[in-house]
């Protein structure tokens, strides 16, 4: 039998439920800070939770829980990610935002009335070599997982690379051009060209 404390408090659960988004797709190395810096721009972000890769070593996460001000900022979310792509600390995937599901949520409270039961499966019984075979495709879809996770590393580092380096050579661009403001050569071509600048540039 159910009390009013235990409804009200999973009513307060689905509200929750209601303003969160799953986001998905996320570099390891994402911080609270930076999902916090990325989603505040849709609304006010209330929390952060990631969801730990038990699969992988260290457990790194890949996704995370985003709780919103109110419903209809998550909403807009999903909606505004599904138009347009919204990249995150650098992966070279963008992030996808889906709807909360209730058992995202390590801290759920039990639904009001429902019972649950729990039992051994018997080796003779028929449900379990059904059992059996769903138990080896989720170790071997956990080894591709393992793999395709692998994959997206190496990307992630190479493009993060790749980015650092055009970085170093704009830096080196604007050095030059600095130096060649400051010691005087870019007047001295203007005058040779017959072309005018300011103290402020071309």
């Amino acid at each position: 039998m159910s009390t009013s404390t235990e409804e009200e408090e999973y009513a307060a659960f689905l509200e929750k439920v209601a303003r969160t988004i799953y986001v998905d797709n996320l570099s390891p190395q994402v911080t609270d800070t930076v999902m916090k810096a990325a989603f505040n721009q849709f609304g006010n972000v209330s929390s952060v939770q990631f969801i730990p890769n038990y699969l992988e070593p260290k457990n790194m996460p890949q996704a995370a829980l985003v709780e919103m001000e109110n419903a209809k900022q998550a909403q807009d979310i999903i909606s505004e990610m599904g138009h347009y792509p919204l990249m995150i600390s650098g992966m070279p995937r963008p992030a996808r935002a889906h709807p909360a599901k209730l058992e995202m949520f390590d801290d759920r409270p039990r639904k009001p009335g429902r019972k649950i039961v729990c039992c051994w499966l018997d080796p003779e019984e028929p449900g379990f070599e059904a059992a059996q075979k769903i138990k080896h495709l989720v170790r071997r879809h956990a080894a591709e997982a393992s793999v395709v996770l692998e994959q997206q590393r190496a990307e992630e580092e190479q493009l993060t690379n790749q980015q650092n380096e055009t970085l170093k050579a704009h830096y080196r661009k604007y050095e030059l051009l600095g130096g060649v403001l400051e010691d005087g050569t870019a007047k001295h071509l203007a005058h040779h060209y017959n072309v005018s600048i300011s103290d402020g540039g071309w």
